[in-house]
């Protein structure tokens, strides 16, 4: 099968900058059983290809290689889209009733579990976690557990305390904390971190799964905003297994990247599955192992080096894990030569990672690039990222932090750390390679929102966060494809126009080259390709009729 793209604006994503690559822009590209086939002038690939080459007249349109996702839990999104919503709701009352509604429409007895994703105290009329004095309105026999839209805080009802034997008498166990009562040590329902841990075992093998309607809903959102590429972050053995038997069903229209968990027995069963390490089986290859060293800005359990404002004199947020434990899980994966992927919103978190990570490399006397990747990235220093690019350390950045909590971090951080939140410009200017995430199923996996978010750098408050840290449209654009792609060492195969690459693309409605900055967020995905076939369409006049197959 053959394609001709031309007569639009196309984007190869192969320039230096944004100069070199308006002045190299093709006129046409041709794909030819599913890879790049030629680049170039309209006349000589009509020429080279096919008499029955389909051609595409893009009509203006942009044609630029598909997204990549660098952070993201595509296992969890499919899980939590079957869960009552309530990433809408702005006070307790409207919880109660979401979820009193999922209740009904769902059939749910005191044998079943309810389950909630998505609130969020800090928009919240009451500005506080709805914990079990809320959520036993809506039962107090049916067990209810709901997660915070970070996925880093949660709320029980009574039953759901009850099923997890969580006391009064249950200690705080490292890297988490249980809410309690002002008065003596009763659970409020609220945990945070590593106490969600018990919950979520007590609760889970309550919930019915419908396993087609989740592997639907996996794959449906990133390939309607031109992801053909997205990674599992936190990989455990029961998710791995339900990867690879997805994988050997043929579901699977796109790429996915699983990183395991370390601190849930990632090595042990990476010794297990370690033939598809760094190498695709299908649609699914093992990226390598992924650690959680804090928690959430927005949640104010980060780790950070220098107090919170407000609340508890001194308070820094917490680890997840002891500096010890993160050396040795680094030594063990630099010994095995495996990438690491870790998660630090906090800078103290940030430093531990780099500290170990240096100490690892000089204990294992290793000189690979293997390319470690610090997630999230929110409050890192000048000097941490003078040391990332030493390091050959990528920064993913959670960008998307500077709409949707940039004004909870001003307040959380005071103006100065703040407004440099996600300091993506920093980074670039230390030559670290940057590439952005939006972890959903934390935020939706919008990358020209990303793109928007890095450019533009504006509040939900229409508040300015940290204009200095603002880049310009092109890097923020390599921070979606050929960057992204280097994290997985697919720079040579994916991220960018040229010759012998998979024809991973996406059809734009405009080109975020030629929009106002602050328009790129509108920009229409119109058409993913991946491997050179359609996998997703906007048809008719109004573009509003979704084509998408996952079977």
């Amino acid at each position: 099968m053959e394609r001709i793209f031309y007569n639009g604006k196309i984007l190869t994503m192969a320039g230096a900058d944004c100069a070199e690559e308006i002045r190299n822009a093709p006129e046409a590209v041709l794909v030819k059983d599913g890879v790049i086939a030629a680049v170039g002038l309209l006349q000589d690939i009509t020429q080279m290809a096919a008499d029955n080459a389909e051609k595409t007249d893009l009509e203006g349109k942009c044609l630029m290689p598909s997204f990549i996702d660098a952070h993201s839990h595509i296992l969890m999104n499919g899980q939590m889209s079957l869960f009552a919503d309530l990433s809408g709701c702005q006070s307790f009352g409207e919880i109660i009733d979401t979820l009193n509604d999922y209740r009904i429409l769902n059939n749910l007895s005191a044998d079943d579990v309810l389950i909630g994703f998505g609130y969020d105290h800090n928009f919240l009329k009451e500005e506080a976690h709805p914990d079990k004095r809320v959520l036993d309105q809506v039962s107090v026999e049916i067990p209810i557990f709901i997660l915070h839209i970070s996925g880093h805080l949660a709320c029980a009802n009574s039953a759901a305390l009850e099923l997890a034997q969580i006391t009064a008498q249950t200690p705080d166990p490292e890297g988490g904390m249980i809410g309690r009562m002002p008065e003596g040590n009763e659970p409020t329902g609220y945990v945070e971190e590593t106490a969600m841990q018990p919950l979520q075992l007590a609760v889970m093998p309550r919930v019915k799964t419908d396993y087609a309607q989740m592997l639907q809903n996996m794959q449906k959102i990133y390939i309607e905003n031109g992801i053909t590429t997205v990674q599992d972050g936190a990989t455990t053995e029961k998710d791995l297994h339900a990867l690879i038997n997805v994988n050997a069903s043929g579901q699977l229209k796109i790429d996915i990247v699983s990183y395991l968990l370390m601190s849930s027995g990632g090595t042990d069963f990476m010794k297990q599955y370690g033939k598809q390490y760094a190498h695709y089986q299908n649609r699914l290859k093992i990226g390598g192992y992924k650690l959680i060293l804090d928690g959430s800005p927005q949640g104010r359990s980060a780790w950070m080096s220098q107090p919170y404002l407000g609340g508890t004199d001194g308070y820094c947020g917490y680890p997840w894990l002891t500096d010890n434990a993160v050396r040795d899980y680094l030594s063990t994966a630099v010994g095995e030569k495996k990438q690491v992927l870790a998660h630090c919103n906090g800078d103290a978190a940030s430093e531990q990672f780099i500290t170990a990570y240096e100490s690892a490399l000089s204990e294992n006397d290793c000189k690979d690039n293997l390319r470690p990747v610090m997630i999230h990235c929110q409050t890192v220093r000048d000097d941490q990222l003078s040391r990332m690019a030493e390091l050959s350390m990528i920064a993913s950045v959670f960008v998307g932090h500077v709409w949707y909590w940039g004004d909870i971090h001003v307040k959380n951080f005071g103006t100065e750390r703040g407004n440099r939140i996600s300091p993506v410009k920093s980074a670039l200017d230390r030559g670290v390679i940057v590439n952005f995430h939006q972890d959903t199923p934390v935020t939706k996996p919008d990358m020209l929102h990303s793109v928007w978010c890095a450019v533009n750098r504006v509040s939900r408050a229409g508040n300015i966060i940290g204009k200095e840290q603002a880049v310009n449209v092109y890097d923020a654009l390599r921070a979606v494809t050929i960057n992204a792609a280097y994290q997985y060492f697919e720079e040579d195969t994916k991220g960018s126009i040229e010759i012998g690459k998979r024809a991973d693309l996406v059809i734009l409605d405009r080109s975020p080259l030629d929009v106002e900055p602050m328009d790129i967020r509108d920009i229409k995905v119109l058409e993913t390709i991946k491997d050179g076939e359609s996998i997703f369409r906007l048809c008719g006049a109004a573009q509003e009729n979704i084509v998408f197959s996952p079977d």
